[in-house]
C-alpha cells in the first residue's frame, strides 16, 4: 500500500464491540493501545496499565476482529528492563492475537529492544514524535513536535535508527503535516501518523474520539464523525415497524452507529480528506522556511 501510495486505516480498540464495529468498517488496522488506561479506565495518563491488562485487551479485541491485522501496544514496564524481558511480553503479545507490537522512543536501548524482538520474527511499530509514555517527564507536555528545524532533525535520526535496527513500521504522533511527508518519503517502511497531517502512508485515530465516547480531553486533532452520519442513521430506519428492525437485525443503536462513523473515517483517509487542515496542527511560513535548510528537507517531497 505503500508503494501503491494508498493510505493505510488504523484505529484503536479496546474491546469485542470495537473491534467488530472496525472489521465490519473495513478498517485495514487495529490498534490494542495503552490509551485503555486514559478513555476505559478514567486514568489520567498511560502509566498505570500493565502488561496483564494488555493482553487480556489484545484477547477480546481479537475475538471482535479475527480478520484484521492487530498491533499489540507495550505499556510501560513490560520492556524497558532488558531484551529478554521485551522479547517475553512481545511473545505474550502475538499469543494472545496480536500481528505485531508497538513500542515508543529510539534511545539507545530501545533500539536494541527492537533489534532483540525483530530478531526472534515478531514484527515491530515504532512510535515518535509525541510520545505519550514520556512525555510529561522528557517533553514537558503533549507538544507538537517537528516545527523547528533541531527537532525535526531529531525525528528524522531517529526515524532512520529504528528503521536501521529493524521495526517494520512507524507511528508519528504530533507533527505538521510537511515535516511528518517529509520523514514517511525518506523511510523505506512504512510510517502512519496521529495528528501528523493527511501525507504520511495512512493514519490513526483513537476510537473515543472518533465516536465522540471520551467525556474528559479531545485532542486538536481528533474529528467526531457521529454529527456527519447521525441524519443517514436515522434516514436508514423504516417508517414502521421499528422494533422489528431493530429485534432482527440489530442495527439500531450504538454499535450501529459506531461502524457507520468507522466507515466514512474510512473513506476519508483513503481519499486523504482526513486528516484535512482543520485537524492537522499549523505550522507558520517561517517555520516552514527554517525547515527547507535542513539537510535532511528534500524539497521533491513537498
Amino acid at each position: 500500500m505503500k508503494v501503491d501510495k494508498s493510505p493505510v486505516t488504523w484505529i484503536t480498540s479496546y474491546n469485542y464491540w470495537q473491534a467488530k464495529a472496525a472489521e465490519k468498517a473495513g478498517i485495514d488496522l487495529i490498534l490494542c493501545g495503552d490509551s485503555y488506561g486514559n478513555v476505559e479506565c478514567g486514568y489520567t495518563s498511560t502509566i498505570p496499565v500493565n502488561l496483564p491488562d494488555m493482553i487480556k485487551v489484545t484477547e477480546s479485541v481479537r475475538r471482535g476482529a479475527p480478520s484484521t491485522f492487530l498491533v499489540g501496544d507495550f505499556p510501560m514496564g513490560c520492556y524497558e528492563e532488558s531484551n529478554a524481558q521485551a522479547i517475553n511480553s512481545a511473545v505474550q503479545f502475538i499469543k494472545a492475537g496480536a500481528d505485531a507490537i508497538k513500542l515508543e522512543r529510539a534511545s539507545d536501548s530501545i533500539l536494541a529492544r527492537i533489534r532483540a524482538i525483530s530478531d526472534v520474527g515478531i514484527l515491530v511499530f515504532a512510535h515518535l514524535g509525541v510520545t505519550p509514555q514520556t512525555a510529561m517527564n522528557l517533553a514537558g507536555g503533549y507538544r507538537c513536535v517537528g516545527k523547528t528545524v533541531e527537532s525535526f532533525e531529531v525525528v528524522m535520526r531517529e526515524a532512520l535508527s529504528i528503521q536501521d535496527a529493524g521495526a517494520s513500521f512507524l507511528l508519528l504522533e504530533g507533527m505538521p503535516k510537511s515535516s511528518a511527508e517529509q520523514i514517511a518519503k525518506k523511510l523505506k517502511i512504512p510510517v502512519y501518523g496521529i495528528g501528523a497531517g493527511n501525507q504520511t502512508d495512512g493514519s490513526l485515530m483513537i476510537f473515543h474520539d472518533l465516536c465522540g465516547l471520551f467525556p474528559d480531553f479531545r485532542p486538536y486533532f481528533g474529528k467526531c464523525y457521529v454529527k456527519d452520519v447521525i441524519s443517514d442513521f436515522l434516514a436508514n430506519f423504516p417508517t414502521e415497524g421499528l422494533k422489528k428492525f431493530g429485534r432482527d437485525t440489530k442495527e439500531d443503536g450504538l454499535l450501529k452507529l459506531s461502524e457507520m462513523c468507522l466507515t466514512k473515517y474510512v473513506k476519508e483517509v483513503r481519499l486523504r480528506e482526513f486528516p484535512s487542515s482543520e485537524y492537522t496542527y499549523p505550522i507558520k511560513e517561517e517555520e516552514l522556511e527554517a525547515l527547507r535548510h535542513s539537510p535532511f528537507w528534500n524539497p521533491k517531497n513537498e
